[in-house]
């Protein structure tokens, strides 16, 4: 009764609104008074008003909207003219919300307007795209826009230089893909001179179909990786046992008591592998070992359940596909290919091993960052999506969006038809079969929506025995993924596409489609959100054109079988559900649909689950990464340097000024690490017990840098700046892996009645407070074991080991040569190795 009276919290947002479309439509007449030259002079003075803080970017919105309108209308050949929603969408992404746009409503236009008022900042936007392609096309199209109001822009996309991204980046407007972006952010957090950084600080994106990239893919964290040290010769041994393993039956969750009948239990919900008591033993005896839980077999436990998992849980042309003798992980929202990710903790070579293709050596994580965290760096931040109103409580909950509903330009005239329910998959996809045939026959078009490779091979294979023509759109053919998606609204065409890749590609209807009904949708089974399945009904539809969507389902599809309850079946057997026979049952499909709303539930708390472990890494992300800029873009480091010197040296004091010096065996272990840490044999007074530590450090620091200075000569500033970069980055390496570590084994602490996320910030922090101990030290060492032994270029010194890294640009790594240094030769054959690596020297540079 309140919304009938007051209306939504959505429709009185969009009332507020009006006043400032009024505006924008009575500018009209006036900016189309204007000569084209007089489009960037606006611009122009406009930035200066905002520089020079004279005008807010709110002041500017109703003039600069208005000018982008009548610049639509001139740059664009045919005129785009945005239409008042279109100005909704723009207001609504300005302010830092996600706008709710049905399929065809022009959404790339519409951020042309929020783009171009927050250009005039002068710090730069980005529009974040799905794939390569999108961001290419997109930034091509709206270009003839930004160029006709005199604004620059970029693209980003895989395989750029440096120098072509610094350039792209200081545009007014880059557009991109998520992962380049996020890339970008961790290459530059890995980069040695300031003058190789590319991008500038994170200041306003819009994310295009946003529900896919902070949704879908937030599960999922960006990692560059380089070679680690562990063997991967194990794998294939134990692939070889796998089909040896026998598994358990399905039993009653109701019966506590029931026992496997197997050697390992699959949960395929959570997938999930777990060794029976029989498993155990088998694998034992076929691996020769004596107790599979022994400390020294737990990498060998490690790498049986991984190999399991890649047979029972990873399906050929479902999640993978091989492809030129490489495993090649699917998109499970898109169907897209993603070329270059990897599945971590051996997971991706046992699925090699599995595939008989060639196991790559596993990699040691050296930067990552989840997209939620990502993206939160933003000073704002903004979506468009044809579906995001169903996950509107995660969007407000982890990022602080709101969604706003945008209402569309034509009436929604579609007809969705209510789900047909068969009992076996059979018989469902003889009926989809038969339906695409008809509307074939009828010349309608018909899009047909699939959740997996394999399904869409399936149906392929049937609509080739009834002799209909058709395209197929998955990952093994998305070099074509525009073009399909272009020609799906002409008349006789069958598109089938997995999960509805294309997103992005508008579909007009061809030549006397209206009158056949417009494009008709068939979804050949239930995604587990029911976003996915709007996204497949929305590609009909659009702009007031007519159009008609149908699901189809079987009682042991996987979202039925898995999720839905027991309930469900009892009402099919109720309604008397025959072989061959469909119900249409508005009942079932609200049965439906709250399975659907408890998997969304599901796969919301792992989200969380994920965002608050990686909420303790962000936290030491951001110290360490801050003080990499600190370190990279400071004059002289030689301050910071100083302080860690100091604090080192307080340290190693304290044991023998706390005894005063009067222990002998004290003060000599004291002068030790003096001399293994700062090189500094000939200082044999040292320490004098009569000073204060603090005093007594300071004094030293003098002379341990004044030596330093005198030994390196001009060098000192770079060599200083690169052993204390390098030590911070080879401490995070081994760092992350320790928390890696952490994470993988916090979860039993539960079972000791404690909080895992608790336990996991407690022993985070111990951790981090010993890597900043580490840094320091392992610098400080390097630095002063350090000794010049032939003339040095004022070429800097290059990052060790950067050409090994996923994911970086190579061509940057190999421009600096490192200079020509020794480390000095007098280091025991058993203390830590000067360079910094923590292992011995004679195991390192002493081998």
């Amino acid at each position: 009764m309140l919304k009938m009276l007051f209306g939504s919290k959505n429709d009185r947002y969009l009332k507020k609104l009006n006043p400032i479309i009024e505006q924008v439509n009575a500018l009209e007449p006036q900016m189309e008074a204007l000569s084209d030259a007089d489009f960037p002079a606006r611009i122009a003075e406009w930035k200066e008003q905002v520089a020079a803080g004279e005008k807010t970017l709110d002041d500017l919105l109703p003039e600069c909207f208005a000018l982008v309108r009548e610049a639509g209308r001139r740059a664009f050949d045919p005129p785009m003219r945005h239409f008042d929603v279109q100005l909704i969408g723009g207001m609504v992404l300005h302010q830092g919300k996600i706008a709710e746009m049905k399929t065809g409503e022009g959404k790339t236009l519409v951020a042309t307007l929020a783009v171009v008022l927050n250009a005039l900042s002068g710090k730069g936007v980005h529009v974040v795209t799905v794939n390569d392609y999108l961001a290419a096309r997109d930034a091509e199209w709206m270009g003839q826009l930004y160029n006709f109001l005199g604004l620059t822009y970029g693209v980003i996309v895989h395989g750029l230089n440096d120098q072509e991204r610094q350039a792209a980046y200081a545009a007014d407007i880059t557009y991109g893909t998520n992962n380049e972006f996020g890339f970008d952010y961790l290459r530059d957090n890995m980069k040695f001179y300031k003058e190789q950084l590319v991008q500038r600080p994170l200041n306003f994106a819009i994310v295009d179909e946003v529900d896919s990239i902070l949704i879908d893919e937030a599960r999922t964290p960006l990692i560059i990786s380089g070679p680690g040290e562990k063997s991967s010769g194990l794998y294939r041994r134990i692939d070889a046992i796998v089909p040896k393993l026998k598994k358990s039956s399905p039993t009653d969750p109701e019966d506590k008591d029931a026992v496997p009948d197997g050697d390992f239990v699959l949960d395929e919900k959570t997938k999930a592998i777990t060794l029976t008591d029989a498993g155990v033993e088998k694998i034992e005896k076929l691996l020769e070992v004596d107790n599979l839980f022994d400390p020294q077999n737990i990498s060998l436990q490690h790498h049986v359940l991984q190999a399991v998992k890649a047979h029972y849980c990873f399906l050929k042309d479902v999640e993978y596909i091989v492809k030129d003798n490489q495993v090649v992980l699917v998109d499970e929202f898109t169907g897209r290919l993603m070329p270059g990710r990897r599945l971590s903790d051996g997971l991706h070579q046992a699925i090699e091993a599995k595939e008989n293709v060639k196991v790559e050596a596993e990699n040691q994580t050296l930067a990552s960052i989840t997209f939620q965290n990502f993206f939160r760096m933003y000073d704002k931040l903004a979506g468009m999506t044809g579906t995001a109103d169903t996950e509107a409580v995660e969007f407000n909950q982890i990022y602080g969006l709101e969604v706003i509903v945008i209402p569309t330009n034509q009436k929604m005239i579609r007809k969705d038809n209510p789900d047909a329910i068969y009992k076996t998959q059979e018989q469902k996809y003889q009926a989809i079969a038969e339906d695409i045939e008809d509307c074939y026959r009828r010349g309608q078009p018909t899009l047909v929506g699939t959740v997996s490779i394999e399904k869409s091979e399936l149906l392929s294979h049937l609509l080739k025995k009834r002799k209909v023509p058709h395209n197929v759109l998955n990952a093994k053919q998305h070099e074509r993924e525009a073009e399909i998606v272009l020609e799906a609204g002409q008349k006789k065409k069958v598109t089938i596409a997995t999960n509805m890749a294309g997103r992005g590609t508008d579909i007009k209807l061809g030549e006397g489609v209206r009158e056949l009904g417009g494009l008709h949708i068939i979804g050949t089974e239930r995604h587990e959100s029911r976003r996915i399945d709007n996204q497949l009904r929305g590609r009909s539809g659009r702009q007031g054109d007519p159009g008609s969507s149908r699901f189809y389902l079987a009682l042991d599809d996987d979202l039925m079988r898995l999720f839905g309850s027991d309930r469900l079946t009892g009402i099919m057997e109720k309604l008397g559900l025959e072989d061959g026979m469909a119900i249409e049952n508005k009942m079932v499909s609200n049965a439906i649909e709250k399975s659907q709303t408890r998997v969304e539930g599901h796969h919301y708390e792992i989200r969380k689950q994920l965002l608050e472990y990686d909420d303790v890494m962000n936290q030491q992300r951001e110290a360490i990464y801050g003080l990499r800029h600190d370190l990279m873009k400071a004059e002289t480091v030689e301050e910071i340097a100083r302080e860690y010197a100091t604090d080192l040296l307080e340290d190693i004091l304290e044991p023998a000024l706390a005894m005063k010096g009067e222990d002998q065996e004290v003060v000599d272990s004291v002068r030790a690490r003096l001399e293994e840490v700062f090189n500094f044999e000939r200082f044999k007074e040292w320490p004098d017990v009569s000073l204060p530590a603090r005093e007594q450090a300071d004094a030293w620091v003098e002379e341990i840098f004044g030596y330093l200075r005198a030994s390196t000569g001009d060098h000192y500033e770079p060599i200083l700046r690169y052993f204390l970069l390098d030590s911070l980055d080879r401490n995070w390496k081994e760092h992350l892996l320790n928390m890696d570590h952490l994470r993988d084994g916090i979860g039993l602490r539960g079972y000791g009645q404690k909080d895992p996320k608790q336990e996991y910030k407690r022993e985070g922090f111990a951790l981090f407070s010993e890597l900043v101990y580490t840094i320091k030290e392992n610098a400080m060492r390097a630095f002063s074991h350090l000794r010049i032994e032939a003339e040095v270029k004022d070429e800097e010194f290059k990052h060790e080991g950067s050409e090994d890294l996923e994911y970086t640009d190579h061509e940057s790594a190999k421009e600096k040569k490192p200079a020509t240094v020794k480390k000095d030769p007098k280091v025991s054959r058993n203390a830590p190795c000067p360079c910094g690596s923590g292992k011995k020297y004679k195991k390192c540079c002493g081998a």
